[in-house]
């Protein structure tokens, strides 16, 4: 089952050698297969951005951008991760050889993104996340699973083993978090 770590600035700062820390500590200890840089916050997004994509490079880790296939493509980024509102762009970051995934909370996003060529989807929240509405369940994620074929990565309130566990009983090509890597 593949980990996508995904950044959040509540573990750094905006300056670059705190971020360069906390993202190294966390590729050390959990050797994530993907990482999401997502930072809606940061005045030096890009510069951040730019050391995401060299130490995913040096780490052999899939580096994606968030939000921006235009900046994803600049920085060598292997994809763009897009929200559920943003599908119209799929082809556009397509067209710029970039693997694309899209945030989705429902089958029917699920099965949008798929129809326009999506790479793989994040379906959540699974699990209790603050502020993300009521978890779908476990079960809710293994129906999703029967009726699509794009890679699926579980998102929303894992930040234990446990968890981790629990999802890995299912088909899901791997799982997404911010916490668990943290």
């Amino acid at each position: 089952m593949k980990k996508y770590l995904i950044t959040s600035p509540e573990h750094y700062t905006q300056e670059s050698s705190s971020f360069k820390k906390a993202l190294e500590a966390s590729f050390m200890r959990h050797s994530p297969d993907f990482a999401l840089y997502r930072d809606k916050e940061n005045a030096n997004y890009k510069g951040l951005a730019k050391i995401f994509v060299k130490l995913c490079k040096d780490y052999k880790v899939k580096a994606f951008v968030h939000g921006d296939y235009l900046l994803a493509s600049e920085l060598g980024a292997d994809g763009v991760h897009l929200t559920s509102t943003q599908l119209s762009e799929i082809q556009n970051a397509k067209e710029k050889n970039l693997e694309v995934g899209i945030s989705s909370h429902t089958t029917e996003e699920v099965l949008e993104a798929q129809e326009l060529g999506a790479s793989y989807v994040t379906y959540s929240p699974i699990f209790a996340s603050p502020g993300k509405g009521e978890p779908k369940g476990i079960e809710d994620l293994k129906a999703l699973l029967e009726c699509c074929e794009i890679k699926v990565f579980a998102l929303g309130g894992i930040v234990n083993e446990e968890q981790v566990q629990e999802i890995q009983n299912t088909k899901v090509y791997g799982f997404a978090s911010i916490r668990y890597f943290y």
